[in-house]
This record gives structure tokens, sequence and C-alpha cells, in this order.
């Protein structure tokens, strides 16, 4: 499994892998830098951006503040200026009166006192304001308060309603109250100028609504965050968020202090106009120094690559044909490399020069020698058919038997050597011997120069394609002609009946061995040897040459066979030119 998963994980094995990885850490540093300072710049744009929605919610609610810090103002001097005629209820309506016809802004004014019945006015007429919600409040806490009525007691219509205390030596007189209608405040904004799907809500410093734009102040539940109530919005201060409206929508709401400790101006914006990139901070954050760390890797693997890696790339493909055997010129050096990458292709391509010619010339050394060889081969072997023909003329001449036949002997012989050696020179390789080409030739040889015609001998040959080392054919093929010899010596007709037989094999045993078996047909069985009979010439030659082969000659007589086994070590196929192994 550990292999395998090795293989898989190869490619990180490589130059260009090892050296990415090597640049992405070195550039690491870089990018975490970057990446601090793109969050810090992200989140300073984001600042600046909240503050400029807070200034620009600040700026659509301009000119209800102005009017709002007018009223209260306002409120204040009349407070004072009605001290002298706050018990002379004509008079003190008088001032109101005045003071409401000359500022158009004002719907009414009144002064409440501290039993909830009205006789100073600006309409004159007296009203009970007990129970009034913003009378009521007032006593609940006697200082300055900006409240709306959806229907004013005194009006009957929306009204933005101003109050302030009235007090002489300390001592609380009532509650003067001035209105503004809801109507003024739009005409104020629509003369103004309205941002495009912005919507202005006013809150005093209880929560409650007091100026909702485009709505009635019972629908300010359609413009307000449905994630947050009134009083956690004012408690949050400045604040920026996004949530959903009452209707469903996405917005982000902008929370500020309008006048200070009384009101409070909630904006509510599309997202498209906020102009925040909160959302975007985090991937702009990511993508700024991601892609200048991809830039850099880029760049600098370019670099390398150009400057290392296509060198090293070519040079491993030069080395690559020239171990493959592509030598016919030395590889070229490489051009425009490096100093260091260059001094290496010279040296290759030195060493490279300096092999070819040393190749060359052992080519030639060899193809000479190889020459030479063969041409031994063949003049040893026209000398031993010399030396066999003269043998040939001897026996003619010899009138005596056993004479002849010793000679017949000794020719079969020297024929066998000369076939070894002209099979050696018309080899492909000097080096090794085809056993059943070889094995072959002498069979045949042997067969047309010892068997006469008519001899009612039938021959049978099997060898397997065994490649013998040249010290191995020798006595491998002196041990078959005397095997042979003897074979056709001692063949006799099976008991049976029939005609005599020789078989002959060579077989691969498949395990680095081979067996070389002479099988003769036999009548009648031979008589056994004791000890002390000598052995004939032949059966010593058998036994020297399977002693060569480091093995030993077995020979079975049994159900009419003869048979002789050798059994030896074989060499393998040598290529062409090598030497062959050492024996022992």
């Amino acid at each position: 499994m550990k292999s395998g998963l090795r293989g898989k994980l190869k490619f990180t094995e490589r130059l260009g892998f090892r050296l990415a990885f090597l640049l992405s850490v070195a550039l690491l540093p870089l990018g975490l830098i970057a990446l601090v300072q793109t969050w810090r710049m992200a989140e300073d744009a984001e600042r600046a951006a909240e503050t400029a929605l807070l200034q620009r919610t600040a700026n659509a609610a301009a000119g209800e503040r102005a009017m709002i810090e007018s009223a209260l103002g306002a409120s204040e001097a009349l407070s004072q200026a009605l001290l002298e005629t706050a018990d002379d209820d004509a008079a003190c309506s008088q001032i109101l009166t005045d003071y409401v016809s000359r500022s158009p802004i004002y719907a009414f004014a009144g002064l409440v006192p501290t039993d909830g019945r009205m006789t100073c006015s600006s309409s004159g007429d007296p009203f009970d304001m007990s129970a009034a919600p913003t009378f009521r409040a007032f006593l609940a806490s006697p200082e300055p308060m900006v409240t709306a009525a959806s229907a004013g007691q005194v009006t009957g219509e929306p009204v933005l309603i101003v109050s302030h205390p009235v007090t002489r030596d300390g001592v609380l007189l009532g509650m003067l109250a001035l209105s503004i209608r809801h109507t003024t405040l739009e005409l104020l904004r629509t003369r103004r100028g309205r941002e495009n799907g912005v919507n202005i809500v006013l809150l005093n410093s209880a929560g409650e609504p007091i100026f909702v734009e485009n709505h009635r102040l019972a629908e300010v539940a359609q413009v307000l965050p449905t994630a947050r109530d009134a009083l956690s919005l004012l408690r949050a201060g400045d604040a920026i968020f996004r949530s959903r409206d009452g209707v469903g929508e996405t917005r982000v709401f902008a929370v500020q202090d309008l006048v200070p400790g009384l009101v409070h101006v909630v904006g509510s914006w599309p997202p498209e106009q906020a102009q925040l990139g909160r959302d975007l901070i985090a991937p702009a954050t990511l993508l700024f120094p991601l892609t200048m760390w991809l830039t850099s890797l880029i760049v600098a693997y370019a670099a390398v690559d150009r400057l290392v890696i296509r060198h090293v790339r070519e040079l491993r493909g030069q080395m690559r044909r020239f171990a493959l055997g592509r030598r016919d010129t030395p590889p070229e050096v490489l051009k425009d490399a490096p100093a260091e990458i260059a001094d290496v292709s010279q040296t290759f391509h030195n060493l490279a020069r300096i092999l070819i010619r040393d190749e060359a010339e052992l080519e030639a050394s060899l193809e000479e020698k190889t020459v030479l060889l063969k041409e031994i081969h063949h003049r040893v072997k026209n000398n031993l058919q010399l030396i066999a023909s003269i043998m040939n003329m001897q026996i003619r001449q010899v009138q005596e038997p056993g004479a002849r036949r010793v000679l017949k002997s000794v020719q079969d012989r020297v024929a066998s050597l000369a076939t070894i050696h002209r099979n050696l020179y018309q080899a492909e390789t000097l080096s090794a011997v085809q056993a059943d080409q070889l094995l072959g030739d002498i069979v045949n040889q042997m067969t047309a120069m010892s068997v006469a015609p008519g001899s009612n001998l039938h021959i049978e040959t099997d060898f397997a394609p065994v490649t013998l080392y040249p010290d191995q054919a020798v006595p491998v093929s002196l041990l078959a002609t005397e095997a042979l010899t003897n074979a056709v010596k001692y063949a006799t007709p099976p008991s049976c009946g029939g005609q005599r037989w020789i078989r002959l094999s060579l077989r691969d045993e498949k395990d680095g061995t081979a067996t070389l078996e002479i099988v003769n047909s036999q009548g009648s069985p031979m008589p056994e040897r004791t000890e002390g009979d000598p052995q004939g010439i032949g059966s010593k030659l058998i036994n020297a040459f399977a002693s060569q082969l480091e093995s030993t000659a077995e020979i079975v007589s049994e159900n009419g066979e003869y048979a002789l086994r050798v059994r030896f070590e074989i060499g393998g196929i040598l290529p062409a030119g090598a030497p062959p192994a050492s024996r022992s």
C-alpha cells in the first residue's frame, strides 16, 4: 500500500513541484502581510463608509433637527416671557397667538398648568389636557421633551409636540407646548429633496415614534427593523446594521442621536445605496493577497523554469537519449544556460564525446578480433577436415579390420571437432553455440560416414534449442560422437523382431540444466561387467567428457533398451560480443 501511495505521489519528487512548494513557503510571509494590510484597509474603508452613511442619515434629517431645535429654543424663550402674564389668561393667549401667527411652522401653542386645565393658548379657547398622553408624560418627568400625536387634541391632525417646563422661583407652574404639523415636516422634506428608497424615522428618548417619512405614525412598524425594538436601538447609540423591515425587505439601518438626549433618527437604506462593503470584506481581503501570492509564485516559477528547470529538463533528455544508445554525435552544449548548468552540459558533452570515441575503437577492435577468431575456427576446421581426409585415405590402404576400426573411430572424433569449429565460425556470436544445430550436423555427418546403405538402422533425433558455451559444446559434441559410435556398434534388432534403432535427444529441463540421452535397441541383454574387466576407450572417453561437464554418465539397460544419460548445467544465451563466463 505504501508503494502504491508513493507511486501516486511520485509527482512530488519532481524538481518543478519542489521549487513551487519552496517558493510558496518563501512567499507565504508576503501573502500574510498583504492579507493583514488588506484586512486593515477593508476595515478602514468600512468604517469610513459607515461614518459616511451616518452623516448621510443625519443630513437626511437635518431639516427636522433644525425645526425641533428651533421649537425647543422658542418654547424656552416663551416660557420666560409668559411668567409675567401667567395669571392673565387674555394677555397670555395674546402673546401665544401673536407668536404662532408670525411663525407659520407652528400649528398651536399653549400653556398647560399643573392641573391640566389649559386657559392660555394660541386659539384662546380653554381645553382640559389632564388626560392627554403628552401632559401625563410631562408630569412624570417635568423636563423638555418631544412627542407626537396622530390627532392633536386641539388641531385634530398629526402633529409633533415640543414641550418645555415653566417654572417660577423653582416652582413648576406648568408646561408650554408647541405643535408642528406633520404636513409641514413633509413639505420641508419635499422642498429639500428626498433620497430614493430611503425612509427616515424620528424617535424620542422614550423610543416613541414622532415622525415617519411617507408613512403615518401608526405604520412605523413597517419601517423599523423587526429584529430589534425601539429602546434597544436607542441604547446602541450610533450604529449600522442589516436587518429586515416590517414588510420583509433587507435594509441597512443607521441609528444616530439627532437632538442629544431628546430625538434619535433611524435611517432605513436600500443595500445598493448604503455603499457598504461588509459582505465583500472577507472575499476582497482574501482575493487580493491570493492574487498577489499567485502572481508572485507564477512569476518566480517562470523565472526559475526559464533559468534552471528547462535546462535541467533538456540535459536530462540528452542523457536519457545517450543512455538508450543514440550516440551518433555528442549532445550539444546548452545555450543561454546559467554558468553552472552550462559547465555541467559541457562536461557531459566532453564525456559523451570520449565515450563515443572509445566505443568506436572498442567496436573496431572487437570486429577485428571477431574476424580473426572466425578465421582461426575456419582454418582449424579446414585442418581437421584435412586430417580426417588423410585418415580416410589411410583407412582405405589398411587391410587389418581392427586397425581400420581404430582409425575410423579417430576419424569420427576429428570430424566432430571439425563440425564444432565450423558451427563456431558460422554462428552470429562466437561466445555461444546452438546445440540443436551442432548435434544435428554431427549426427548427419556420422550417419553418412559410418552407416552403410541397407544396414537396416533407423536413427531418430530430438534436440531442444539449447545455447551452449564453447567449452561446453566440445565435450557435449565428443560425448555424443562416442555414444553414437557405440550405439551404432551395439544396436541390435528388438527381441520381438523389427528394425534396430537409435534415438538421440537433448532436453531443456527448464531449471538451468539439460539432459543428453542416447538410446539404442537391444535384442538381448549385454553381459554384465565385473570389476576386473578393463574399460574400453569409448567408455573412458564418455566418462571423461561427462566429467568435463561436471556430471556423470548414467547407463540403464532394461526393457530391450540401452540408454546413456548425462545431465549437466547450461549457460544462458549471451548477448553478441559478450565474453563467456569463466568456468571451473
